[in-house]
């Protein structure tokens, strides 16, 4: 029948008309005669035969057959009586099918509504259009509907159809009734356990969702249940996640697609890693949806994700008072943001986490949000929460959207509140206090024998571009740490180089995704007549210097994610964040503290405790060596202090080294050889 068809299309080619054998198949509905056979398996395997005939039918024959009702219904039928199953039989054939609507879909965006028509539908327009259809279809398909064409008639007949639907199915869509259609047999088929089935599934619900016409989109959106069952099964498969995943497990899994959701077999394997896999692997799926499809459905769906996933059932976990509960939904949304890459569902993830409203929050406002509640988790008793925590807002900050830096940070800033009024400010460096007559580096340690490990070099002459003295910046940080709590010069592969190099590449990520925000070269110059206001730095910012004032106190694990953190933030190519948390020169307000300050008076604090450590200096190189692998780790006396010293060192070169990297003092090359130690 297939052969008779196509060979008589070729004949009428020449005429561009349908042929009498078309004719007959569509007035004497054979497709519906085979569709019931298929049904009812009679003969046995007739139903894989019939969905192989119907899909060679479709791609072969050219002639427009879809939006016929001796075809769209039979396939409407077909459709209900696969996907739903898992495991079926004919699960190749279905797909194979399904393929082929999806294309002709793709080709014409106005057969949408014929082919997602659900059975309710098709019984309430049933007399009305056998009425005019069938006599049409006696009366000659030669004279009564000719081949599309690509005009814009197909445009204006789609959006014609969304705008004759009945009430009652827009207020309804088929996805609350039950019934399956085009969308559930693809969903349907996505969880199928054949790896290319599943595959070939996803790519054909891809290419419906990214239909051009925004009359299908919207039909797509508001009359069918596409968004709905997408993120149904999203939150199946993060309801399904064990309750006891190792958060460092959850980190660990990288290289999830959806192309290739199974875990990588190189890895080591641990409870529940298929499952997780499974999850990650359908929510990268949701996010590349979401960046592919028409900008009706893509929002449509970013707003499901949010609703139902993120407010419905991350919400109420991560606030939990479980704090198992806080830990796995804060690793599994910090997995989630890693993956994120699309622009509408990542603007969700951000209102969801840090809210609308940017306005400057006051040191006594509780959270409103939910970012103000897990910038207190950054906080919390528990040492895994605050790391758990801070890796996600370490993820944050590595997104490209403006509002997280500004709500977390800027905010805060504009304006310079933390700068000292009332004097004018400096035109140089040069004319600034010098380190060691900085009262906050004085300040905690008066009576201690601590001296400053070398002085800074004369700062160079000012630069035409205002970027002054970058080398006394630098080595303020790389002098700050005092020579007897300095280990990395007794070993190798520790210099300040390495720094350079890391922070160089990072720097250049960093810019080109904060480009398009068109930030400002340099601070507003102050206006020595303004009255002074409060400042206040902000909730993510007092956290953050709270927790590194208490660097010599702290957990390895959790000092390492803190300057992570720090670290992130000053890589912004922000003139206020750099001078904020870069300028050990900034002459600040009375009562306020910069990054530089709280740093000074960690190390007075560090100075009067190591008189109280005997033999500091063999022991602190012990535990660099210890951390380093080079010598087998035991306990020793005060190992939080001497690990937290060797962080600390090390922090300062990494602020020194993205200093140097933001404002090079040799123009924009950067010279990557080693500089002698405490000198740049």
């Amino acid at each position: 029948m297939l052969d008779i068809l196509v060979y008589e299309e070729k004949q009428q080619a020449a005429a561009g008309e349908a042929g009498p054998c078309l004719e007959y198949l569509l007035q004497h509905k054979i497709l519906e005669t085979l569709c019931t056979l298929g049904k009812a398996e009679y003969p046995p395997g007739m139903r894989q035969q019939v969905l192989q005939f119907f899909s060679e039918v479709l791609n072969q024959v050219q002639h427009p057959l879809l939006h016929y009702l001796s075809v769209h219904r039979p396939v409407q039928k077909l459709l209900r009586l696969g996907g739903t199953v898992p495991g079926s039989l004919t699960e190749k054939e279905e797909v194979q099918f399904t393929t082929v609507l999806c294309s002709k879909i793709q080709q014409d965006p106005a057969l949408l509504t014929y082919i997602l028509e659900g059975k309710k539908t098709v019984g309430r327009k049933e007399a009305s259009r056998e009425a005019t259809a069938l006599p049409r279809e006696a009366a000659g398909i030669k004279n009564e509907e000719q081949p599309h064409s690509k005009a814009p008639d197909r445009g204006a007949w789609g959006a014609r159809a969304l705008s004759t639907q009945l009430p009652a199915e827009t207020e309804q869509p088929d996805g609350g009734t039950g019934e399956s259609n085009l969308i559930t047999s693809l969903i349907g088929l996505c969880k199928s356990k054949k790896g290319r089935v599943a595959l070939k599934a996803q790519e054909n619900l891809l290419l419906l969702v990214s239909v051009a016409s925004q009359a299908a989109a919207t039909y797509l959106v508001q009359s069918s249940p596409c968004c709905p069952a997408i993120v149904e099964h999203l939150c199946q498969l993060y309801q399904s996640l064990p309750s006891f995943l190792d958060p460092a497990d959850i980190a660990a899994l990288e290289g999830i697609s959806w192309r290739l959701p199974s875990a990588p077999s190189d890895e080591a394997s641990f409870p529940g890693k298929e499952t997780l896999a499974a999850f990650l692997g359908w929510f990268d799926y949701c996010d590349h949806l979401i960046t592919e499809a028409h900008t009706v459905v893509s929002d449509a769906l970013a707003k499901s994700v949010a609703e139902k996933l993120f407010v419905e059932i991350l919400q109420p976990q991560l606030l939990h008072v479980s704090e198992q509960n806080v830990l796995t939904s804060t690793a599994l949304l910090t997995a989630m943001l890693r993956q994120l890459r699309s622009p509408a569902l990542l603007r969700e993830a951000v209102d969801f986490l840090l809210g609308t409203d940017q306005q400057p929050a006051a040191p006594e406002d509780s959270p409103h949000t939910l970012g103000g509640h897990l910038v207190r988790h950054c906080d919390h008793l528990s040492d895994e929460i605050s790391v758990a925590t801070l890796r996600l807002f370490e993820e944050l900050l590595q997104k490209p959207h403006e509002q997280i830096i500004h709500s977390l940070i800027l905010c805060h800033l504009e304006g310079r509140p933390y700068v000292a009024r009332g004097s004018p400010e400096p035109e140089s460096y040069e004319d600034t206090l010098d380190l060691e007559e900085d009262p906050y580096f004085t300040d905690g340690f008066l009576d201690s024998s601590f001296q400053p490990s070398m002085k800074p070099p004369p700062a160079p002459v000012t630069n035409p571009d205002g970027k002054t003295a970058v080398t006394e910046i630098v080595n303020s940080f790389l002098c700050l740490v005092p020579e007897e709590a300095k280990t990395s010069a007794f070993l190798e592969e520790t210099g300040y180089d390495t720094y350079v190099h890391d922070a160089y590449g990072l720097f250049q990520e960093c810019s080109s995704r904060v480009a398009p925000w068109g930030w400002p070269p340099a601070p507003t110059p102050l206006d020595p007549h303004e009255p002074e206001r409060p400042f206040f730095e902000g909730h993510f910012l007092r956290m953050l210097f709270d927790r590194m004032s208490r660097i010599l106190e702290q957990p390895y694990s959790l000092n390492l994610q803190v300057t992570s953190v720090l670290s992130r933030l000053a890589l912004f190519p922000h003139p206020l964040i750099h001078e904020y948390l870069l300028d050990p020169y900034i002459n600040l307000a009375p009562g306020c503290r910069s990054l530089f300050s709280v740093l000074v008076r960690v190390i007075g604090d560090l100075m009067q405790r190591i008189q109280r450590v005997p033999q500091f200096p063999g022991k602190l190189l012990l535990v660099r060596r210890q951390l380093m692998g080079q010598v087998p780790g035991e306990q020793l006396d005060h190992q939080t202090l001497l690990q937290g010293v060797v962080v600390l060192e090390e922090f300062c070169k990494e602020l020194a080294a993205i200093a140097f990297v933001k404002f090079p003092p040799h123009g924009p090359h950067l010279r990557l050889s080693e500089p002698p130690e405490g000198h740049v």
